[in-house]
């Protein structure tokens, strides 16, 4: 008998830790910071400051929990022809997938997109968290999407590797 109450609490904490899982990394870290978000910046050809472009209807959420955690869609007027004139372009962007209820992005219609050539990604800006960059990619029609990845220093960092002289100091963290 009293295998069968240790057995059935086993089952039901794992079902609730389970469950407490699966809501803290699908909800509970994110938070929505549309508000805070006011303007999308790509970082020109010449030069080493990012400008801001265009841009109407941003809806972004963001996790303190990581930097990699943000996602942004947005719509622009510019075309294509002119952004990539004017742009640093990514030869390569993968974009994150975003929780199923931040449903204007979609990562795999992003990566079909970018893999069709009906859109472009662009350097945002460099190393807006330490060793981590924003990449925005823009479609044709205007839709574009934001989201964070690490670059070289954030590789190196994160995975152990000795950083070197090329990538800035890490900042102490205040903890």
């Amino acid at each position: 008998m009293s295998g069968k109450i240790v057995g059935l609490v086993i089952m039901i904490s794992a079902l609730i830790a389970g469950a407490a899982l699966y809501y803290l990394q699908v909800y509970g870290f994110y938070e929505e910071v549309s508000a805070e978000v006011q303007e999308v910046r790509l970082m020109p050809l010449s030069g080493e400051e990012p400008v801001r472009i265009l841009a109407r209807d941003i809806t972004a959420i963001d996790a303190e929990s990581s930097p990699i955690r943000f996602r942004a869609c947005f719509t622009t007027p510019s075309s294509l022809a002119m952004l990539s004139e004017t742009y640093v372009g990514l030869e390569r962007a993968v974009p994150r997938n975003a929780p199923d209820w931040f449903d204007c992005f979609d990562a795999a219609a992003i990566a079909a997109e970018l893999q069709a050539g009906t859109a472009l990604a662009f350097m945002g800006e460099k190393n807006v968290n330490f060793g981590v960059d924003r990449v925005v990619a823009i479609t044709e029609d205007g839709r574009g999407y934001i989201w964070h990845e690490l670059n070289d220093c954030g590789e190196k960092s994160y995975d152990g590797t000795i950083v070197g002289e090329e990538c800035p100091r890490r900042p102490e963290s205040g903890q």
